[in-house]
């Protein structure tokens, strides 16, 4: 799905040039926000990580330190955030959901649910090589039961490619049996059939088992799991549906209601702006008849409202 985000590779681009902005932006007294956040928006990753290599060898400064020094709160985790790599930011994302007081389980479930397994193999590799540490056992140590087995599962990054026509019928029947035709639960049926499939095998599995039992696989599981196994089993069957339209109801239910969940917001439109972004957006306008532009609009403010709708990147009201 290349293409698909709303933040593109800056034509005419002179990393130098821009380094010299950001200094300048930061130079002297008060801080020039706007002059960062329209510059840094509107470059490609790739594009940030060369200007950050012009900043030190201009001005012998790390670039990353000088924003922190000079920006605040939401919009400072928003800038930090867009100067990572994709795979050092997913990294450092798991590495803070396990490593703070107790686990941040909504990160776990938001970036293995939806990476895919090329991607999941590189974060496993990456987290060992930044911190010495297995990341299948920080996350053991963090979770329990079914939801860990689940997890465990997906860090093999191991799912079969294609569709095994032979197996739909079977995979139905187990996971209906499983769940809805017996008392009680076997969780471990839908952990090792939802944790090893490809999507497109899924698809038609869930198509299969809405024929044969009457029920979507969300209403199953939701019916028949409970707190994070159901939250992750959930995730992975909306992924493997559609991944844009996964993160625009986690995007929707960050900003609904009462305060609004900044970690997941800015994880999201950080992680999202140069993959499938246009997507999320009008899978978020079909299902909440709403835009994404005009959610953000309403729930955040000031320079961290100005990035944010940058990265959206237009209105689709």
């Amino acid at each position: 799905m290349a293409g698909r985000g709303t933040v593109k590779t800056s034509a005419n681009f002179n990393s130098s040039a821009d380094a010299d902005v950001l200094h300048k932006a930061m130079k002297g007294l008060g801080t020039d926000e706007d002059a960062i956040l329209e510059l840094l928006t509107a470059r490609s990753n790739a594009q940030r990580q060369e200007i950050k290599a012009a900043y030190k060898t201009l001005f012998g400064k790390d670039l990353v330190d000088d924003l922190k020094g000079e920006l605040g709160g939401k919009f400072e985790t928003l800038i930090v955030g867009l100067m990572s790599s994709p795979l050092a930011y997913d990294v450092k994302c798991l590495r803070d959901a396990i490593k703070g007081a107790g686990t941040d389980e909504k990160v776990l479930v938001e970036i293995l649910a939806s990476r895919t397994c090329q991607q999941v193999k590189e974060i496993v590799a990456a987290y060992r090589q930044e911190y010495d540490n297995d990341l299948e056992e920080d996350i053991c140590g963090d979770t329990g039961g079914h939801f860990k087995r689940l997890l465990v599962i997906l860090l093999q990054a191991n799912r079969q490619r294609g569709v095994e026509q032979a197996h739909i019928e079977s995979d139905v029947q187990v996971l209906f049996k499983a769940g809805e035709e017996k008392f009680g639960t076997d969780e471990q049926a839908f952990v090792t059939i939802l944790g090893n499939r490809s999507a497109e095998h899924l698809r038609k599995v869930f198509d299969a088992y809405m024929k044969m039992t009457g029920y979507e696989m969300e209403e199953s599981i939701n019916r028949e799991t409970s707190g994070n196994l159901k939250t992750l089993l959930l995730a992975v069957v909306k992924c493997a549906r559609s991944v844009p339209a996964y993160f625009a109801e986690t995007l929707y239910y960050a900003m609904k209601g009462a305060g609004t969940d900044d970690n997941t917001l800015v994880r999201v439109m950080v992680s999202r702006s140069e993959v499938d972004m246009l997507d999320i957006r009008a899978e978020f306008r079909r299902m909440f008849a709403g835009s994404l532009h005009n959610m953000i609009k309403g729930d955040t403010g000031g320079d961290y409202r100005k990035a944010l709708l940058l990265i959206c990147g237009g209105d689709d009201a």
